[in-house]
């Protein structure tokens, strides 16, 4: 592969609505999944001043993740759909955000210190972003927009775990680069499971929700995401406030 997170293409088309999506916006979606901050972590060489300004902006983000989720079960009455989104919503507050704040202390930060941060711009807008579309639409419009995120990483994650230019070793991993774990984690079978999972209820909800006419707005929305997305790394990079 050319990069380090370089999006596969083939010559066939898409076959789910996700692919579709990010079909239509390629070159967005290459410069989200092969931004500078995401090369820097496959090398090893980005400054941990910027992850750390990263990890403590994502724990904020995943407030908002969370919200959103509970948005998603209000905005529907079909009950399997409900309790999907409540199961996330359940593992975001907690499960996830208690890994992640584990995760967080070996990087010198803790809950009290990453409550107490106020909000990057970038999380600003991608979160309200988010939050805005489901308001305005459907649980469609308001999955779309958070696919960015929970498939993106997924992408980025075994990307990276594949790519040549990446510094981890099968015995040495820590050593060689030291967001090795942070790799791994996205590149490993459980969230591989979960962006799985998220395609699939793309697939599901389209089944009942999605039109021709409709596709495109969906685009909109997703190429939107993907931006802010980008933006995310931006400011982490740049230890943008």
């Amino acid at each position: 592969m050319g990069s380090p997170a370089t999006t596969t293409t083939t010559t066939t088309a898409p076959n789910n609505l996700f692919d579709r999506l990010k079909a239509a916006c390629r070159d967005d979606w290459r410069a989200y999944t092969e931004h500078e901050f995401v090369r820097q972590l496959a090398a090893g060489t980005l400054p941990e001043g910027a992850f750390r300004h990263y990890l403590g902006q994502d724990y904020l983000f995943l407030i908002h993740f969370a919200r959103a989720y509970a948005l998603a079960a209000y905005k529907t009455t079909d009950l399997a759909e409900m309790r999907a989104a409540v199961a996330n919503v359940d593992g975001i507050l907690n499960t996830e955000m208690a890994l992640h704040i584990e995760y967080c202390q070996g990087w010198g930060l803790d809950e009290a210190a990453m409550t107490a941060l106020p909000e990057a711009k970038a999380t600003m807008a991608y979160t309200r972003f988010v939050l805005e579309c489901g308001l305005a639409g459907d649980s469609l419009d308001l999955y779309v927009a958070l696919s960015p995120c929970v498939v993106g990483y997924g992408e980025i994650g075994a990307a990276l775990a594949a790519g040549p230019t990446t510094a981890i070793t099968a015995t040495t991993s820590a050593a060689a680069n030291p967001y090795a774990s942070w790799i791994e984690m996205y590149a490993g079978a459980e969230y591989q499971g979960v962006a799985a999972g998220a395609i699939a209820q793309l697939d599901r909800l389209a089944e009942q929700r999605l039109t021709p006419a409709r596709f495109e707005a969906l685009a909109k929305t997703f190429r939107q995401a993907t931006r802010l997305e980008a933006d995310f790394w931006h400011m982490a990079l740049t230890l943008a406030p």
